[in-house]
């Protein structure tokens, strides 16, 4: 392969998948570049009316729809159609993001069989995800037989951090089953340090805020420190799932509530959180449009107060902050909760400006402020379209 073949663009399709959702995006990826040229979502999979949404960026053609899509492998077919019907250059390669490959999985990768079976294995580690996720890859793998298909982990972001902030504090031997701090929206803060680039600053800290929820300090662009633990229900309280517990109420209820495994998963991950708080609902904007509801707002308290505690230990981790960036659905676009959170962390020495963060502007503190604070979009499928890219080009030199 001649250095200029292997240097040119390639179209990649990104498959970031949800456990009921599906987001994708056609990029076409070069050395320094990664351009959009279709992106979408595709949400409630397996129900009755599936939401189905894109748009095509050069010329701002747009789909919506709302029709029955009734598995993962129908989504990717549905897909397949759209560009095909959009008439888009057919993809080189896709990448898929994979939320936790387990203890053997921590680097980015093409996906064989043995990565297949070893993904199967560890879906323990995240019930809600993988089994979708899986579900997409072999749907993807059907629909295009011959192309390279890469799995990307949000759990490789965070697999150089120091011990003291990968080691669980429970027996010795369980370390070799994996039993740690595995940390996960590792695509998510990549796609912050991507967009910073040369002004990436010493010590951040990225709030990602959406269904999922997680905080994570990094330090000259490498993760030291994250709120999620061994699974993605650790950290801080969510949409649904409870975040970090005293592990004596797990027995409590085991014990007094006679409550299984399956039980205990059900309840920690599908009906706690902002939705077992406030008994209403997991989005912020319906427990927000309900402020008369004494505990839709307890529930909003609850995760603004832990929000700030945690960014305040991840500061405390790294002895200080020089930014604070929030991402994801609500981090972006809820001004209530970045201001609960940000307040009252004068201490670290920020110094919110109310005008700038109603705004989202760049940024959102004040000139003054020696903490910035910032609101940047999550790019977790560009950077699953630069890690494939990457992987394909490796392959092919080896």
């Amino acid at each position: 392969m001649t250095a200029a073949s292997s240097d040119r663009a390639i179209d990649v399709l990104a498959l970031n998948s949800g456990s009921s959702s599906l987001t994708f995006g056609l990029f076409r990826v070069g050395p320094a570049e990664v351009r959009t040229l279709v992106s979408g979502e595709i949400d409630s999979i397996g129900k009755p009316a599936s939401l189905m949404s894109a748009t095509r960026a050069d010329g701002g053609t747009q789909l919506s729809e709302a029709e029955p899509i009734a598995s993962q492998a129908a989504a990717v077919e549905r897909i397949a159609r759209l560009l095909a019907d959009w008439d888009t250059p057919p993809p080189a390669a896709i990448g898929h993001r994979i939320v936790h490959g387990g203890p053997r999985l921590r680097r980015h990768g093409l996906i064989d069989d043995d990565m297949l079976r070893t993904l199967d294995a560890a879906t323990p580690f995240a019930p809600l995800h993988t089994p979708a996720a899986l579900a997409v890859i072999r749907a993807a793998q059907a629909r295009y037989p011959d192309l390279p298909q890469a799995a990307c982990f949000d759990t490789a972001f965070h697999a150089d951090m120091p011990d003291v902030a990968r080691v669980l504090p429970i027996a010795r031997e369980l370390r070799s089953e994996g039993v740690q701090r595995f940390g996960f929206h590792g695509l998510s803060c990549e796609s912050i340090v991507a967009q910073l680039s040369d002004h990436l600053p010493e010590r951040m800290i990225v709030a990602h805020l959406g269904g999922g929820a997680s905080v994570t300090a990094i330090e000259y662009g490498r993760s030291v420190d994250t709120s999620m633990g061994l699974t993605p229900t650790g950290g801080v309280m969510m949409g649904t799932r409870s975040g970090d517990l005293d592990p004596g109420v797990l027995l409590y209820l085991m014990r007094e509530r006679h409550l299984n495994a399956a039980r205990l998963e059900d309840l920690v991950d599908r009906r706690s959180g902002l939705l077992g708080v406030s008994g209403l609902s997991s989005d912020v904007r319906d427990l927000e449009a309900a402020p008369a509801n004494p505990d839709a707002s307890l529930a909003i308290r609850m995760f603004g107060y832990m929000l700030r505690k945690e960014v305040a230990a991840m500061a405390a981790a790294m002895r200080g902050a020089d930014l604070i960036v929030f991402t994801g659905g609500i981090g972006e676009n809820d001004a209530e909760i970045r201001q609960a959170i940000c307040e009252p962390l004068g201490f670290i020495g920020v110094n919110l400006d109310p005008a700038r963060n109603r705004a989202a502007a760049h940024p959102i503190t004040a000139p003054s402020s020696p903490c910035e604070v910032r609101v940047l979009p999550s790019q977790e499928d560009q950077q699953i379209a630069r890690h494939t890219r990457a992987l394909v080009r490796a392959e092919r030199r080896s």
